[in-house]
């Protein structure tokens, strides 16, 4: 990950004279970001192993974070899965998952958890590759998530042809059936497999819907999407797009197998 990484990473910034501390090496503030993001720890407790304080962990994550950084290293994993074939675009499934929020933005009552503040995570994969991620608010219905979700998934490179970013079909459960969502997946080509309201149970997308929830079970081995402790989305969003690159990069090494 660290040549991928350093394909993304921008340069430091320079210093108008000389003075001060020396600027951390960036891989070992990557793995210290890591760690973080896999562990669930908070700043203040990085082990003495990785030789620096946990500000400066922070400091450098935040800079990252405004550099769009975790979202061009997702999109540049994506790609070098692409090139060998991973994604496949016969079918994608979307789904969302609630975690328990203390304060921000883009937190709101969740109506599964008695009312407590929570955010959601909208991840949109195949294969279980996520290939579009997504927050919002435990309170914000799933449906009008749908469209920023698909519109998010990256132009990825592929063996022959073009780039895509669309699948073939979208499966989804009851909470997705609505009108104008199956206007706008037919008119951008894509069959749309959800669930009807009253007509078809959601039991027959079981043998599609599994995979995201495997996904979500992956997403949750970064301990740190367990409970959001992030004021900032944007600091919740990034903390997922890392653990959407682990699984994209576990995958690249063949660490996953593809079924």
């Amino acid at each position: 990950m660290w040549v991928l990484f350093q394909r993304v990473v921008p340069p430091p910034p320079q210093r108008p004279q000389a003075g001060g501390h020396r600027r951390r090496g960036d891989r070992e503030v990557l793995a210290a970001i890591i760690f973080v993001a896999t562990s669930g720890c908070t700043w203040n407790q990085l082990p003495p192993g990785f030789g620096l304080p946990g500000v400066t962990a922070f400091r450098r994550f935040t800079e990252w974070t405004e550099a769009r950084v975790w979202a061009k290293l997702h999109r540049l994993v994506l790609d070098e899965l692409g090139a060998r074939g991973g994604p496949d675009w016969s079918r994608c499934t979307i789904d969302s998952v609630s975690v328990r929020a203390l304060k921000g933005q883009l937190t709101g009552p969740n109506p599964t958890d008695r009312g407590k503040s929570g955010s959601k995570i909208h991840p949109v994969d195949r294969q279980g590759l996520p290939l579009s991620i997504g927050i919002s608010a435990a309170n914000l219905h799933d449906s009008q998530a749908l469209i920023p979700l698909v519109r998010g998934i990256p132009p990825i490179r592929s063996r022959r042809g073009p780039r895509r970013r669309r699948p073939g079909k979208l499966h989804g459960a009851k909470g997705y059936d609505y009108h104008h969502l199956q206007l706008w997946l037919s008119s951008r080509g894509i069959q749309r497999r959800i669930a009807r309201k009253g007509i078809k149970s959601s039991q027959r997308l079981g043998r599609h819907r599994w995979v995201v929830e495997r996904t979500v079970s992956w997403l949750s081995g970064c301990r740190r999407l367990h409970r959001r402790y992030e004021r900032k989305p944007e600091h919740f969003l990034a903390f997922t797009a890392i653990a959407a690159t682990l699984i994209c990069h576990r995958r690249l090494t063949a660490e996953l197998p593809i079924h």
